[in-house]
């Protein structure tokens, strides 16, 4: 009976054209069809045999596709999905395997059952995951065999092929093969089948093959999805007995598990398939296999878990389920990867105070120091990245900086300014900023010689990196002994040229960084004028888009314009007509910085009637209204400088400001209640001066 199943077009989903599985067809690097099997057989047939026993006619060659429709929304894949391999001709000493593996092809061909199933076991007696051999099968025709095997009748022929499509489809280029030729369709279908055996085999080969964009956008067409999720429901007895106490039955439902996990784990690289996975109820079960005693189940699992923390439903999924836990105690796993990606989700998860309070309740906070402190993982960058990137996130906590005080960590953190991989400086740079915050912690850091090694690192161009030491290097200057270093590092002239990044958020913590820095420095005056060009490069900012950015260059200037000569300079490059041009925002965040820097700048010559004139007062009178207190006491210092000009006051009065000024006098905040009180005592002064005059005019 002839069993290889009858060749037939087949669409190619979202690639614009058709892929002929079967006959004479060409992988994406090129088919070498008839090449001799090295025993004198002569060419191998390409035709194959059609279900009636008859000769099949020849299909024209295969159309291959160089762009593939993908997610606009997936994440750029991996350098293994980019890289391709390098064409290259035979060389006159290729082995002798080469060609026995093409002699085996072509008795699958054949079509004959017995003659199929014989080749298939003899093809699977090699190593298929070697460059040649996978070469020999892809260069004469194999791969559409094996395809088409896919649609047999016959359950040993469809195994078979599964089994060398698993293996074989680690290459890129045969996954990519495997794709044109319309093979998605068919292992998704695999998924549905009542033997256990074959959806285990179809899910590897998916596990392997979703890792080109196409494909994974193709399982979720075909509803792969859901029916992936349906092979992780195992019940807990398989998964926390050891296999060799397991049945038969309860072996292969744990290997189901396995193999739907890593296909999961695969196509999570989309956010589509996140959204379509959580819809089809993986959490909980996910949440099920982190019990596991069988560590080939919990690392695939725990992939899945860290590919999909990057969501904000998955977070807080991952939280309420009680995940956490269950993620903590698998850090102190032997297997490297198993924990890179238990911290990796701890990373990804613990910016949220619950998620970050229950790492320290369930113990996580040592073990991931453990792993920053352990010498023997240095070189393992992805893994000290994802460790020391979860302990920076706890350390938003102060009950957790507390923790990680006793387990001496800015010591530890400090050790590791040194190493050369930039996304292990941001992470570790990220987490001192956060311990920082704390005097004893800038004490510490300031004694193990952490101050210079991060002004060095000034010099770097990461710009999450630069974001860090500058947000590090603010916490330092609050502290004296710290700025007195700084200054000596010539750490204050690297922060300021920062401003000159292109990136937003650089140039935002520079100048954030800047107010305390400046504030703190012995003479800030003649230090900021010793920069040439630096009130300049100030102002300028001003003319930037991004209200972050905004905020933090008016703080910057509130500071700087506190030194009359410095404010004198600022005015002549026009900061008062930029900051008019600022007025009418409506966030807190810039409102508030900008009437401190309105205050700031409204003393020096005619600054406050030139604030006047370009109709400013109304709308800061406005500010009133926001439910900021701290927009509020900035908008009464503005407001007390400008009701210095009467015909400021006037505006006041006009705009409704008293009943505010009232409200606010009686606050419980001191600068507050000063600078209502200030601004209420000019207005009632130019009041009374008026009522003299009429007095005198009558």
């Amino acid at each position: 009976m002839n069993v290889t199943a009858q060749r037939r077009t087949v669409g190619r989903a979202g690639g614009g054209g058709k892929a002929i599985r079967g006959g004479k067809a060409k992988a994406r690097n090129g088919a070498t069809n008839g090449t001799n099997d090295g025993n004198g057989a002569g060419p191998v047939p390409t035709g194959g045999i059609a279900p009636n026993g008859t000769a099949a006619k020849e299909k024209p060659p295969l159309k291959t596709h160089e762009s593939f429709e993908s997610d606009s929304s997936d994440q750029v894949s991996s350098s293994d999905e980019e890289e391709r391999w390098k064409d290259s001709k035979l060389s006159s000493d290729v082995p002798s395997e080469y060609w026995h593996i093409q002699k085996l092809v072509k008795y699958m061909k054949a079509g004959n059952q017995t003659a199929t199933i014989v080749a298939l076991c003899c093809l699977k007696d090699h190593d298929l995951t070697t460059q040649m051999n996978q070469r020999a099968i892809q260069d004469c025709g194999g791969l559409e065999v094996l395809v088409n095997l896919l649609e047999s009748n016959d359950m040993k022929c469809r195994l078979g092929a599964l089994s060398v499509l698993s293996e074989i489809s680690s290459n890129l280029d045969i996954r990519r093969a495997i794709v044109d030729l319309g093979g998605i369709p068919l292992l998704v279908q695999i998924l549905s089948e009542p033997g256990r055996d074959l959806k285990i085999m179809g899910a590897e080969t998916i596990a392997n093959v979703a890792k080109v964009r196409l494909a994974r956008k193709l399982v979720r067409k075909c509803n792969g999805i859901p029916r992936l999720v349906d092979l992780l429901d195992v019940n807990m007895n398989c998964l926390r007995s050891q296999r060799d106490q397991l049945s038969e039955e309860e072996r292969e439902m744990l290997d189901m598990a396995r193999a739907g996990a890593r296909a999961l784990w695969s196509l999570s690289e989309s956010r589509h398939n996140k959204e379509l996975m959580c819809k089809s109820g993986i959490v909980p079960l996910m949440g099920r296999l982190l019990k596991s005693v069988h560590i080939d189940v919990v690392v695939p699992t725990m992939g899945t878990i860290q590919q999909c923390a990057s969501q904000a439903n998955y977070q807080l999924a991952i939280t309420t389920e009680g995940m956490i836990f269950d993620i903590v105690s698998h850090l102190t796993s032997d297997n490297l990867d198993l924990k890179r990606q238990c911290s990796s989700a701890i990373f990804k998860c613990a910016s949220d105070k619950t998620a970050s309070d229950m790492v320290r309740e369930s113990g996580g906070l040592e073990p991931l120091v453990g792993i920053a402190r352990d010498k023997t993982v240095r070189d393992n960058k992805q893994l000290l990245a994802a460790a020391t990137g979860a302990i920076w996130k706890c350390a938003a906590s102060e009950a957790n900086v507390k923790k990680l005080d006793q387990l001496k960590t800015v010591q530890v953190l400090v050790q590791l300014l040194n190493d050369e991989n930039e996304e292990v400086l941001t992470n570790v740079v990220g987490a001192i900023s956060e311990c920082v915050k704390y005097q004893n912690n800038r004490e510490i850091l300031r004694q193990c010689g952490g101050i210079p090694l991060l002004v060095n690192l000034l010099n770097m161009t990461h710009a999450p990196l630069l974001e860090n030491i500058a947000r590090t290097l603010k916490e330092c200057a609050s502290d004296a002994e710290s700025m007195t270093l700084m200054e000596d590092l010539d750490a204050i002239r690297l922060i300021w040229s920062l401003l000159k990044n292109s990136n937003p958020k650089v140039q935002a913590f520079a100048a954030w960084a800047l107010c305390p820095c400046i504030e703190n420095a012995k003479d800030s005056g003649e230090l900021v004028r010793s920069f040439v060009g630096a009130l300049e490069l100030v102002v300028g900012l001003l003319k930037s888009r991004d209200n972050f950015v905004l905020s933090a260059v008016c703080a910057a200037i509130a500071t700087i314009a506190r030194d009359r000569e410095n404010l004198s300079v600022l005015s002549d490059h026009k900061v008062i007509r930029m900051l008019a041009d600022l007025v009418y925002t409506t966030d807190d965040l810039l409102r508030e910085h900008l009437a401190a820097a309105i205050a700031s700048c409204a003393p020096y010559a005619t600054n406050t009637q030139e604030l006047g004139r370009l109709k400013t007062v109304t709308p800061i009178v406005g500010y009133m209204v926001s439910n900021n207190p701290r927009v509020h006491r900035t908008t009464a210092m503005a407001l007390q400088k400008l009701s210095e000009d009467p015909q400021n006051c006037i505006t006041m009065h006009q705009s409704g400001v008293v009943p505010f000024l009232l409200e606010t006098v009686g606050s419980k905040d001191r600068e507050l209640q000063e600078a209502s009180a200030g601004c209420l005592q000019n207005i009632r002064k130019l009041a009374l001066r008026a009522e003299e005059l009429e007095l005198c005019g009558e």
